[in-house]
């Protein structure tokens, strides 16, 4: 055996140390088994005594206020909910591009300097820089050129022409109005009938958005880059100085110089400096509302309009089919009227020539407007139950435009035979060229009923520009210059007093009036262009030629009095001088 052998140590054998810590680990335990133990009872559900009332429902910790509660704020907004629009786009826009934010600049920068003296060429130069923004801003974004885009993109281009051709005030904010448009569409793409109203109109729903995304932008680089921007700013200002100084000597040595320079750099005055900043402000928010709008386009075509309850067959034909048949009688009479009986129409009715011409075509031009809403309406409770419902469509709705196609040619020929009467204007011509539009708009219904209406509202909207570009760039007051001296010439009547009131658009035909007549009419325009020195960007083509026109040969100074400025050529031949004194029907 061995003397080694192995015992259990006694506690009294163990060193004191150790001891100690045993029982003070033992005596931990303990009170934390006792702790646990009460937290548990007290956890537990006691049963409560019969007839006591229940308590209320604890509240825990972390949902307890300090102190006492306070009444909600009626001011305070809660969480921002979603707006129609915000729900409309497709995803929230990518980080705008430097090269966006270098063409948003220069749109604000040339607005400010270039639109204060007028509209002409700068407007087309403005668009460019904005057109460029929009560009990156898609290009970013992932959005390829569409067909249409490129449509709607070219014409609102081609409209800002009409400024930098024509002196005319109205045909200028006519297209001036009709590009924006054509831009709005072309950022957001819409198809529908809703959508293409809305389209047209939904730049401005982007102008909160826009700046704000172009205010994140600046932001985050002038965070990222705050020494290279001061090498930029520090690099521009010594660039302006060395302008400004060797510009102001060579201008100063070369008279030559300084004309081009002078025609060159607009004229700002410090006169003038809130109006510039006004135009600055302008171009920089529409810049940044085009770019934010080709980047998160609206999708307007995303509400929809439901479809209105199908009337029955006899419901809905019987009363257009009575409709047909009173266009029809009204076209017969007017195809007796047109092929030559004006003599019996006048006997019967007791009306001159010039007063059958103006009682009818206003009555016709309501009469195009109230068959298109006729037809809006009839096509939304048309029977769609079976194939022979198309059928019926087609035939109903296609006469009755036909007829009106009719009927506005007669409105047509009325207003040819009120301008030989009275001559033309400016009120005339212009519904005129809305009637025709609307001849063209029942054309494209037509053709919408044998081809399909898909392409129906993109249609009506690119023929609603091409008529107003159109009607731009045939020059109106020149077409009004032109027709009245044609009168004169046929023995008619003029009315001075009214062709001095024209733009420069009109001095081309004034001049070849003969004296004193030209002058008395040309006196008027010249002084107002005398008194107007503006540059060459806000100078329109029409200007221009007016101006070259009248420094060779300007008004005669010793020409008669002007005084009696309405003059006959002998009268009109079919009664309308003793009309012309006053037409009630037009007051331009």
């Amino acid at each position: 055996m061995s003397d080694h052998t192995s015992e259990t140590p006694r506690p009294e054998d163990a060193p004191e140390g150790s001891q100690r810590s045993e029982g003070s680990e033992l005596s931990e335990m303990s009170e934390r088994a006792g702790r646990a133990g009460r937290a548990a009872m007290s956890k537990a559900p006691m049963p409560e005594p019969r007839g006591a009332a229940a308590e209320p429902p604890k509240v825990p910790v972390s949902a307890r206020q300090d102190g006492p509660q306070r009444p909600p704020n009626p001011w305070q907004q809660g969480r921002p909910q979603a707006s129609a629009v915000s729900r409309l786009r497709p995803a929230k826009p990518p980080a705008i591009r430097t090269a966006t934010l270098c063409s948003i600049l220069a749109t604000a920068i040339l607005s400010a300097l270039l639109l204060g003296d007028g509209l002409g060429p700068n407007l087309l130069i403005v668009a460019v820089p904005a057109a460029l923004a929009a560009y990156f801003a898609a290009q970013a974004a992932g959005r390829r050129l569409r067909p249409w885009t490129a449509v709607w993109a070219v014409g609102g281009l081609a409209l800002l022409a009409v400024p930098a051709l024509r002196d005319a005030g109205w045909p200028t904010f006519l297209a001036v109005v009709s590009a924006v448009a054509l831009g709005s569409l072309a950022l957001h793409g819409s198809r529908s009938w809703l959508g293409v109203f809305l389209g047209s109109l939904g730049l401005f729903s982007s102008i909160t958005d826009g700046l704000a995304w172009g205010g994140r932008g600046v932001r985050e680089r002038m965070a990222g880059s705050r020494g290279r921007l001061g090498v930029v700013f520090r690099t521009t200002g010594v660039a302006v100085v060395l302008l400004i100084v060797f510009g102001a000597l060579f201008a100063s040595a070369d008279a030559a110089f300084a004309d081009v320079l002078g025609n060159l750099i607009p004229d700002v005055s410090v006169g003038d400096s809130p109006w510039r900043l006004f135009l600055f402000v302008i171009g920089l928010v529409g810049a940044l509302a085009a770019a934010y709008s080709a980047a998160v386009p609206v999708r307007w075509d995303g509400i929809t309009v439901r479809p209105g309850k199908a009337s029955g067959r006899l419901e809905w034909a019987l009363p257009l089919i009575v409709l047909n048949l009173l266009f029809a009688v009204f076209i017969a009479i007017q195809l007796t009227v047109l092929l030559g009986g004006y003599d019996k129409v006048m006997a019967e009715t007791d009306l001159s020539y010039s007063q059958y011409a103006r009682q009818g075509f206003w009555q016709l031009l309501w009469a195009t407007l109230l068959t298109l809403l006729v037809i809006a309406i009839a096509l939304r409770r048309a029977p769609r139950g079976r194939g022979s419902d198309l059928t019926l469509v087609r035939c109903v709705l296609g006469t009755l435009c036909l007829l009106t196609l009719i009927v506005v040619a007669s409105a047509l020929r009325r207003m040819d035979l009120y301008v030989d009467a009275y001559g033309l204007t400016r009120l005339r011509i212009s519904v005129a060229a809305m009637e025709l539009w609307l001849g063209v708009v029942l054309v494209l219904i037509m053709a919408a009923g044998v081809f399909g209406a898909r392409l129906l509202p993109r249609a009506v909207a690119a023929s609603a520009a091409a008529a107003v570009l159109a009607f731009g760039l045939v020059s109106p007051d020149g077409l009004i210059a032109e027709q009245n001296v044609q009168r004169y010439r046929n023995d008619h009547s003029i009315d001075i007093d009214y062709l001095r009131g024209l733009s420069a658009d009109a001095v081309p035909a004034l001049d070849t009036l003969p004296e004193p007549l030209r002058s008395c009419a040309l006196k008027d325009i010249q002084r107002s262009l005398r008194s107007s020195d503006t540059p060459w960007y806000a100078t329109s083509w029409g200007e221009a030629r007016a101006r070259g026109i009248l420094r060779k040969r300007g008004p005669n100074d010793l020409a008669q009095s002007c005084d009696a400025s309405r003059t006959s050529g002998g009268g009109s031949d079919r009664g309308g001088d003793e009309d012309d004194q006053y037409d009630p029907y037009d007051p331009y």
